[in-house]
């Protein structure tokens, strides 16, 4: 692009921004690519490679194309402009073939002869040695081009007529006395370049075959028809080729046009603006929206709740409570509880290293979303599509819905692989719980201790075995003490755990369910909110794009 902006500044005034609108129309149509209508992004990128070209090319030299229908004269009035006979005259069928240029000034000329696509043998240099070299100074810089008939019947010249009058910098539209109406001329390329009536001319030709009295109403007329067209304040001049009239006012205003330096700038703009306009019309003018926090929450919760994070969460809650029960509780009475399956497991959850690799790490027994689940997750991604696409153009909102909506297949293997993955923090049983196993069977050993020693007491002298003595605390046998403590101390300190084991199930609970959401929240952005936020990027590049080239 900096030889685009070089290419600018050497061709326009300093103060032109013309390279920035060419850029900001390039930018516009390759963001709108896809979203909008494709013959209107390719007539933008079209418009600016084109203008981007021209920019390259010479900036003192200025293309004026006269176009016109079968007989109007157009060739005649060619060859008074050039003051030689360079193009063949016809009245009744098409002679002109293939444009022919007449350079003033060929030097620094030849690349854009060779990008306005005019063979070498259809060029003339005007100030060759064919004409003296202070001949028509006021034309120096000006390529003028003799287009073929624009109402010809060979498809090549339709072809040639729409190519030039894409590429010309001034459009001078020869016309004839008899057929100015003519609808091919307003309807195929006047009304569609309403915009560029800074850069044309329209000349009635013939007018000596028109009576004097009428000539003023005709030229009237032409100005009407040209209004209606969107081109009111275009010059009208009525000249004949034959007779010489006009001619020479029509080349000082060519001339005068020429040297200003402007018609170019002007010619580009106009390309740059109409199509901008044509692409804004179609994208919309709408501010760039952004995504609502309560529709995201929204969306990540209906995901969360597909995904099976409620019946997770539960089961990470119970299996807290089993596990810790299991290591806490009165060991005689916890061995029962192995018995219990493990909630997470039965999940497929929680199983370590070594049994996601006999599992395949990536899939888990939580339940599939229900049909009322699928259709929360539907509701609220439209509905996030539709917040979104509010104020937008019909194309554009079209757009958007079909990015959210674009990696929902895959939706099932992702909530499953991000609920897999997730570290739910239950693989260990609280530090406390281990202390408390270390104490429980501390206590069944001293329950254990003074039952046997009640058994040797009891069964001592029955096996005449000397009786052991029995120490007291606090006037209380000490194998009473030891049996009744440890049971009594073993059984409360299992039920006061229980307490304490609600409170870190519930906390635990707490942490896998943040936990898990902020995965599913990870997959919600991925499958939905990324490609919309793609498209609000686009958006965002359509209308600064936009905004440059029209401003």
């Amino acid at each position: 692009m900096t030889s685009l902006l070089e290419g600018a500044k050497k061709l326009v005034t300093r103060s032109s921004d013309i390279g920035a609108r060419v850029e900001g129309l390039e930018r516009a149509a390759t963001a709108a690519r896809g979203r909008v209508d494709d013959a209107l992004v390719d007539d933008a990128s079209a418009v600016a490679a084109r203008a981007a070209g021209r920019l390259k090319l010479s900036a003192d030299h200025t293309v004026v194309a006269l176009a016109g229908a079968t007989g109007s004269g157009k060739s005649s009035t060619f060859n008074s402009l050039s003051g030689l006979e360079l193009a063949a005259v016809g009245v009744r069928r098409p002679t002109t073939s293939w444009a022919t240029a007449c350079v003033w000034g060929k030097e620094g000329a030849e690349e854009l002869l060779e990008w306005l696509g005019i063979p070498a043998r259809h060029q003339v240099t005007r100030d060759s040695m064919l004409s003296k070299a202070d001949e028509d100074v006021d034309m120096r810089g000006v390529v003028l081009l003799d287009l073929p008939d624009h109402d010809s019947t060979e498809v090549s010249h339709h072809l040639e007529v729409d190519r030039l009058v894409q590429l010309a910098d001034m459009l001078v539209w020869v016309l004839d006395p008899q057929k100015y109406a003519d609808a091919a001329i307003h309807d195929r390329f006047l009304k569609p370049l309403a915009g560029h009536r800074d850069v044309m001319l329209v000349v009635i030709n013939h007018i000596d075959t028109v009576p004097e009295d009428r000539r003023s109403t005709m030229v009237a007329d032409v100005r009407r028809l040209l209004e209606a067209d969107g081109l009111a304040g275009v010059p009208v001049l009525p000249v004949s080729a034959r007779h010489g009239w006009g001619i020479d006012e029509l080349r000082g205003m060519i001339a005068k046009r020429v040297a200003e330096k402007k018609v170019t700038r002007s010619r580009l703009e106009a390309d740059v603006k109409s199509a901008a306009q044509r692409l804004q019309d179609a994208a919309g003018t709408g501010k760039v929206p952004t995504l609502s926090k309560e529709r995201v929450a929204a969306l990540d919760d209906a995901f969360a709740e597909a995904a099976g994070v409620p019946t997770v969460v539960k089961a990470v809650a119970d299996s807290t409570r089993l596990r810790a029960n299991r290591a806490t509780g009165w060991p005689v009475t916890a061995w029962f509880s192995r018995l219990k399956p493990d909630p997470l497991k039965r999940l497929h959850l929680d199983l370590g290293t070594s049994g996601r690799e006999l599992t395949g790490a990536a899939r888990t027994s939580v339940p599939k979303a229900t049909g009322v689940q699928r259709a929360r997750v539907d509701t609220e991604v439209r509905s996030l599509a539709d917040q979104v696409g509010e104020g937008m153009a019909p194309s554009w909102a079209h757009a958007v819905r079909a990015a959210s909506v674009s990696r929902l297949p895959d939706l099932n293997d992702r909530l499953d692989r991000a609920v897999a993955s997730t570290d739910l923090g239950v693989d260990r049983i609280p530090v406390w719980a281990g202390l408390v196993r270390v104490l429980q069977y501390v206590l069944i050993i001293a329950a254990a201790v003074g039952a046997g020693w009640l058994a040797l007491l009891a069964f001592g002298s029955y096996a005449r075995l000397p009786e052991p003595p029995t120490p007291e605390v606090w006037d209380f046998p000490l194998p009473t003490l030891l049996l009744l403590g440890g049971v009594g101390l073993g059984l409360l300190l299992a039920l006061v755990c229980r307490w304490l084991v609600s409170l870190t199930a519930r906390s635990r609970a707490r942490t896998a369910d943040k936990r898990l959401r902020d995965a599913i929240s990870e997959v919600s952005a991925a499958v939905v909110v990324e490609p919309i936020q793609a498209e609000l990027v686009s958006y965002a590049e359509v209308r600064e794009g936009l905004s440059a080239a029209l401003r």
